[in-house]
């Protein structure tokens, strides 16, 4: 299999994880290493509502009305569909596994993707990127492209400088090197000369067709003068480093520290243990199915921008964009339909995005821009691409005393809307599950001649989390105290909560102990030496890894950032929900309906959902960083509050008492005190128009999402091939919505973060060729490749939203990335390797292994 198509595979095996009824099929059914799947697939619910902007889209109903009037057997067929699912089944209630509503669509074939979409007039951009690391561009002649057949127009930077297009900026600022300000250079769309990447966007051409623009781009005449790079944030910090940017001299952008470093450094000069390790976190890249496409208008008449394009947070897309573009941010609508995978990587506004737009007004017609797959390696933000210097103290009985960390975070060659985001605003999770009572952190930005950097599926969570749980298993064998008690001497008591660690957060709940106790049970660790013997007498090396990971979600801490909501409740009892947070593929519209199916009585077949449109919600924050239930489900609660409330004196009439003595519960208005009850859905019989609330809040607090993941792997020493054997993860995401879709996410999470421990990578060379930049070279996780997962939820509430929520969509990810490295030096202990850094490639791992046999002679 193909890595390409192995990437379809396991999506497809991720999704087969979403449809299986319970825990105990799940074990049995993903059974992959054994064969075909066994058992039956779930059914779904009989309620199914309208897709998204289905409500709001009347031209695509009436395209879908007219392929189905050409069609009757299509026709026919979507009506016996529609009776099966929707003949007044179960109402879906919270708590309950619902297979996802959007889904039978997008298996149809029948999903909106941005290149699905057509226009009237559309041309065709492509664009010449640099193919070279860094230098200067000597000429630059599209003379020879401009009178090809189909060719519309060549553009370069100069033209964009000239009608004024500006440059991106962070989001985030920090103090620069030395106390001075942070170092952010111009950022354009398109270079006006200088070359400071492999893939940088040199010229565009615009044409009536593809193959006649990708002609014209081979016609362009480019002559380059190279210069020296640097791809390694490390060595770009460093004296004799090559300059990114002549005006900073030590490729450094910012400096950012969180925590008490004397009281760190007082730790480390008097604790009976310190033990350091350098530890490299690799360099990934998303690698989403469907490639970023982008189809942009521009309406001279009333100057709006429109851009179609596959996000998960298009209300900041559109706030970054439009000062790139000098306009107001209401002046630039975003259109966020269906996303084959985003994970972070889409949650930024790129050069080719403001490019389309501005090319649009140029020449007056609207362009489509679609990446190929080696302008996906090339041009998608990359990830992660870290150097960390950690330093763990302990108290001579192995209590913890202080953590030091100092790390280096590439960023790239420019300094990108997101890229200071991952490697600081996550640090808290340094702390873990434990009681280190001082933790201190530096990071350096660190500018290279690479791609830029964002956030990637954690976003800086499991890199916290892998220096954490490597530290303990190190120290463990340094100091002779098995790593299980090590934990377990540390661990954050229940009775301790709410629990201020050593840096920045404060836990609210948890019960830490009892989660690693359940996963050790589960995992039968105290049978694994058994297994090991097992595994040695087949020539094989075995390995068990541990990790407690713990995240934020929804916030940051002081005030988590808000989200929108608007409930417009018809007569007839259908309702449209529209919504701030957009959906990628995590299946909010399913708990969404469920969460009004629960509080209001509402069947799913009578919910429309708007998303994803910012022409159409007026305000809205975004999915990421495992929020969206924690702050849309606070905003869709409060709206169900405020019109449950509006309705209170009308229920009250209906049920011929007074108001104050009515309350509303399970989907009804109830007279205290009384059995007489009046369901919502039959409270709104006698109104003459609709019930509308909305709300842009935030939750009362950030969350904490936690678990404990176990894995087993088994190495063979002749190959160095690593084989997993099993995954099992005890996670406390708060109180469950759809046990379902919390182990498609953390399914999901497990895959991403198997595949950059073991073998995905971007990898530069040193002149700043992108080595990995085909499937054939960036190794990606196949079907094949994963064990039989076992999910188990150990679900605390919290008090800090409505619906007792923490989050799941990076659970999976935050604790992949330390447990498999943990298993694999398990197994590498036999040759005393105490670590092995990511990936843990068969090469790696055999080299490991042979450098080590020639040390002991």
């Amino acid at each position: 299999m193909s890595p390409a198509r192995g990437r379809a595979a396991l999506l497809l095996f991720v999704l087969m994880y979403d449809s299986m009824a319970d825990n105990e099929k799940q074990a049995s059914k993903a059974g992959l290493r054994g064969g075909a799947f066994q058992g039956r697939w779930g059914r779904p619910q009989p309620c199914r509502g309208p897709g998204r902007h289905e409500a709001g889209d009347a031209g695509a109903r009436d395209r879908r009305q007219e392929q189905l009037t050409a069609d009757p057997s299509r026709r026919d067929d979507r009506r016996r569909f529609r009776r099966s699912i929707m003949a007044g089944g179960p109402m879906p209630k919270i708590g309950q596994s619902q297979l996802r509503f959007e889904d039978d669509a997008l298996i149809r074939g029948n999903g909106r993707y941005t290149a699905d979409l057509r226009v009237p007039g559309e041309v065709v951009a492509v664009i010449l990127r640099s193919a070279v690391g860094a230098g200067e561009i000597q000429t630059l002649d599209p003379s020879p492209a401009a009178g090809l057949p189909g060719v519309l127009a060549v553009l370069t930077g100069q033209d964009m400088a000239a009608d004024g297009i500006g440059s991106f900026e962070p989001r985030l600022r920090f103090p620069g090197p030395d106390g001075t300000p942070m170092r952010i250079p111009r950022f354009p769309p398109m270079t006006t000369g200088s070359l400071r990447y492999l893939g940088e966007p040199v010229a565009l051409i615009l044409a009536e067709t593809r193959a006649q623009a990708e002609d014209a781009a081979e016609a362009i005449v480019l002559d380059i003068d190279e210069r020296p790079t640097v791809v390694d944030c490390l060595a770009a910090i460093g004296p004799s480093a090559p300059l990114v940017w002549d005006e900073y001299p030590d490729n450094r952008s910012f400096v950012f520290e969180q925590g008490d470093g004397a009281a760190v450094q007082h730790a480390l000069a008097t604790a009976a243990h310190v033990v350091r390790q350098r530890l490299r976190i690799s360099r990934v890249t998303a690698a989403a199915l469907e490639p970023r496409s982008a189809l942009a208008s521009f309406d001279p008449a009333t100057g709006q921008y429109r851009l179609e394009i596959g996000t998960q947070s298009p209300h900041r897309i559109a706030a970054e964009l439009a000062p790139v573009l000098g306009v107001p941010t209401a002046s630039v609508r975003v259109v966020a339909r269906d996303c084959g995978g985003s994970f972070g990587m889409k949650n930024v506004a790129y050069p080719e995005y403001a490019i389309a737009l501005w090319a649009a007004r140029r020449i007056g017609r609207p362009v489509r821009w679609t990446a190929t797959r080696l302008e996906s390696f090339q041009a998608d933000a990359h990830a992660r691409d870290q150097w960390v210097d950690a330093a763990l103290a302990l108290a001579e009985d192995g209590t913890f005393l202080a953590l030091e960390v100092d790390a280096v975070a590439n960023l790239g060659a420019y300094v990108g809307p997101t890229a200071p985001h991952s490697p600081t605003a996550n640090l808290g999770g340094l702390a873990g599950v434990y009681r280190t009572p001082h933790i201190h952190v530096r990071v350096t930005g660190a500018m290279t001649n690479t791609q830029q950097t964002a956030a990637y599926r954690g976003a800086g969570r499991p890199e916290a989390t892998y220096v954490i749980e490597r530290m303990i298993d190190i120290a463990a064998a340094e100091i002779g105290i098995d790593r299980i008690e090590l934990r377990r001497r540390n661990l954050i008591d229940p009775g301790q909560m709410p629990f201020k660690t050593g840096l920045v957060f404060t836990y609210d709940s948890g019960n830490f102990p009892a989660i690693l106790d359940r996963a050790l049970a589960l995992s039968d660790w105290a049978g694994f030496a058994v297994r090991r013997e097992a595994s040695r007498r087949r020539g094989r090396l075995r390995g068990i890894g541990i990790a407690n990971p713990i995240e934020i979600a929804g916030g940051p801490t002081a005030k988590p950032h808000p989200e929108f909501a608007r409930l417009v409740v018809d007569p007839d009892g259908s309702v449209c929900l529209y919504a701030g947070s957009s959906d990628t593929g995590q299946g909010h519209g399913t708990a969404f309906r469920q969460i009004l199916g629960d509080a209001l009585g509402i069947v799913p077949s009578k919910v429309s959902i708007v998303t994803g449109d910012t022409g159409l919600v007026p305000q809205g924050t975004g999915s990421f960083g495992s929020r969206t239930l924690s702050a849309a489900g606070t905003a869709i609660s409060r709206s169900i509050d405020a019109v449950v409330e509006k309705l209170k004196d009308h229920a009250a009439d209906l049920l011929e008492t007074a108001a104050a003595d009515v309350v509303f519960s399970h989907g009804a208005y109830v007279v205290a005190g009384t059995d007489r009850r009046l369901a919502f859905t039959d409270a709104l019989a006698g109104l003459s128009a609709p019930v509308m609330a909305e709300t842009f809040s935030s939750a009362d607090g950030a969350t904490f999402p936690n678990g404990c993941h176990i894995c087993e792997v088994e190495v063979d020493p002749e190959t160095g091939a690593v084989e997993m054997l099993g995954y099992l993860v005890v996670d406390d995401v708060g109180r469950v919505i759809n046990p379902l879709l919390v182990k498609g996410q953390i399914s999901g999470g497990i895959a991403q973060g198997f595949g950059q421990a073991l073998m995905e990578q971007a990898v530069y060379d040193e002149a700043g060729q992108l080595l990995s930049a085909t499937f054939m070279d960036y190794a990606m996780p196949r079907a094949c490749d994963a064990p039989s997962f076992v999910i188990e939820s150990f679900p605390v509430p919290t008090a800090a939203n409505p619906l007792g929520v923490k989050g799941a969509g990076e659970a999976g990810t935050v604790g992949a990335l330390s447990a498999v490295i943990s298993a694999v030096c398990d197994a590498l202990g036999a040759f005393g390797i105490s670590h092995l850094d990511m990936p843990a490639t068969p090469h790696r791992v055999w080299q490991a292994i042979q450098d080590a046999t020639s040390r002991q002679g």
